[in-house]
């Protein structure tokens, strides 16, 4: 398996002058295009704030396991908490990973009759009382990175004449934010080695921050997955398949995927997703090089819907089949059906 860097993006060439800007939108523009993934660098997120995230969420992973499942996602109808290693799935087949679900946190929300089922995925987060200081760093971090994320989905859309504000309403006051907080504990006892199988994420923009073990790898134009070495202080930014289908294939969602780490040398990952609001249907993007689009990837076993939450919650049924069959099984029979 080779290595391929890939594209390495300065999103502080935004504030420094027109020749600047236009340079960061000639490279924003080609990296999206025909990549779908690049590093992100000069977007203000310091070392010192990184390191503060990484300890508490390796303090977390050390907790006893009784603490961890304490928090179990079985227990909420919202898909919040902690996943045991193996227990997520992509593709049909297990993740060698546990990790904490976390989103904005807000009340409970029960569907009322008639209301679309994706409201199941608003709701309070569950934290660990042996670790108080947990909620304060990964909301914190949930703040910080919707800002980065929001200036960059503006320059994205600039770059390629689309106009900056055009999803704002989308988002909204209340976006779909979700932070993982994810563990690779090396290879499953029969060797195999997915940490996470292949796939596109589905919403908007992923701002991923790994450390220094590797195990990312995204698909190439020559259709072979290569390894993403980790650049430090960068983040490792994908779009969504929405923005894939807003621009008729023009902006390329990548499938990627994650290759346990050998052994039981283990992996820590801090993926967040930047998603508008549930409820928000996704108007087609007016922008300068439409003409050019080429349509979007067709996905029978995948299907995309206008509506957000849709395709949200068609994931998380999938990723999660026991939380699913514990709280959802209506919203199982309706998707069988």
């Amino acid at each position: 398996m080779s290595s391929q860097q890939l594209p390495v993006i300065d999103l502080s060439a935004a504030e420094r002058g027109p020749a600047e800007r236009a340079r960061l939108h000639a490279e924003l523009h080609s990296a999206a295009h025909d990549v779908g993934f690049f590093q992100l660098t000069g977007h203000g997120i310091t070392a010192d704030e990184t390191a503060h995230l990484l300890s508490t969420m390796r303090s977390f992973f050390a907790l006893p396991e009784a603490d961890r499942l304490a928090i179990s996602n079985l227990r909420s109808p919202h898909f919040r908490g902690y996943t045991r290693i193996g227990d997520e799935h992509t593709g049909g087949s297990r993740d060698w990973r546990d990790q904490l679900d976390i989103g904005a946190e807000r009340p409970p929300r029960v569907p009322a009759p008639g209301e679309p089922g994706y409201w199941w995925l608003e709701g309070p987060n569950q934290w660990p009382d042996a670790l108080p200081e947990l909620r304060t760093a990964a909301l914190s971090w949930v703040d910080r990175l919707s800002e980065v994320a929001g200036r960059l989905l503006h320059e994205l859309l600039a770059s390629i004449g689309a106009p900056p504000d055009f999803y704002d309403d989308a988002f909204g006051s209340e976006p779909h934010l979700h932070l993982k907080m994810v563990r690779y504990p090396g290879r499953a006892p029969d060797g195999a080695d997915q940490g996470v199988g292949a796939h596109k994420d589905y919403g908007f923009l992923t701002l991923l921050l790994q450390d220094d073990i590797g195990g990312l790898q995204v698909e190439r134009s020559d259709g072979r997955f290569h390894d993403v070495p980790p650049l430090p202080g960068a983040f490792v930014v994908n779009l969504g398949e929405l923005l894939e289908v807003a621009t008729d294939g023009y902006l390329k969602a990548t499938h990627h995927r994650v290759v346990s780490p050998p052994g039981e040398r283990e992996r820590f990952s801090v993926p967040f997703f930047y998603n508008p609001r549930l409820d928000a249907r996704i108007e087609p993007l007016p922008f300068a090089y439409a003409e050019y689009a080429p349509g979007t990837t067709q996905d029978p076993a995948n299907p995309l819907f206008a509506e957000y939450g849709r395709n949200e919650l068609k994931g998380w049924l999938r990723a999660h089949p026991q939380v699913a069959r514990r709280h959802h099984a209506e919203l199982l029979a309706r998707q069988a059906g």
